[in-house]
């Protein structure tokens, strides 16, 4: 592969002022649906509304990936870094947003702040990315992104790990495919990429929660 893009005008620059830009847009569309969820979490499982776990990032450098709290309290504490085929430690609220993918959407708080990226490999727990090796460390010289082809491929990582020793079944089925996706993308970083991938993920994220939602699957 080659990773001579991570030095080019697009991944140091141009990204970043497309985020910044539509993470902007994107919040003022979307501030009441932020809102709403928030207020669901508080009066379903109360505070805090966020989970803010540490992450790898850009050029290395360690920061808090935000989501809205799909766990009970001090879940990490209960059980590791892996979610589980029908983890107990899942609220009711916290299974609708993460079959949907609303779990997510407060990573835009990340791009504002210029730590993550729409379209980029996916950020990883440091115990992960401590260990990269090689190649592997281009994956650091991009911007964390809250899609990309890792993304797509394990879109429902929880079926895939299954039930029980996730994290043995993450660290030898999953990381290492994973990490070469990642690099996938590092390799490929450019406008029309990023495009491909955002609206892929757009399309497929769609068609997940139309199966959980209209077809009956959710139980809550």
């Amino acid at each position: 592969m080659d990773f001579s893009r991570t030095k080019g005008f697009y991944n140091l620059y141009g990204k970043r002022i497309f985020d910044l830009l539509f993470a902007i847009v994107l919040f003022c569309l979307f501030f009441w649906v932020y809102l709403f969820i928030a207020i669901i979490i508080v009066a379903t499982d109360g505070f805090p509304i966020f989970y803010r776990g540490l992450r790898g990032g850009f050029h290395n450098k360690s920061f808090r990936i935000i989501k809205f709290r799909t766990m009970v309290k001090n879940a990490e504490k209960i059980g590791g870094g892996t979610t589980a085929l029908n983890d107990t430690r899942i609220t009711k609220i916290g299974r609708i947003l993460r079959k949907t993918k609303l779990d997510e959407i407060p990573q835009i708080f990340n791009v504002i702040r210029g730590e993550m990226s729409f379209v980029g490999p996916r950020p990883e727990l440091l115990q992960y990315t401590s260990k990269y090796e090689g190649d592997e460390k281009y994956i650091l010289e991009v911007r964390p992104g809250i899609t990309d082809y890792s993304s797509l491929a394990y879109i429902s990582l929880d079926e895939i790990v299954g039930e029980e020793d996730v994290d043995r079944m993450y660290e030898e089925k999953v990381l290492k495919r994973k990490n070469r996706l990642r690099m996938k993308y590092v390799s490929e970083i450019c406008i029309k990429t990023d495009f491909i991938l955002f609206f892929k993920t757009i399309s497929k994220t769609f068609r997940k929660s139309k199966e959980f939602v209209v077809d009956g699957k959710s139980e809550y």
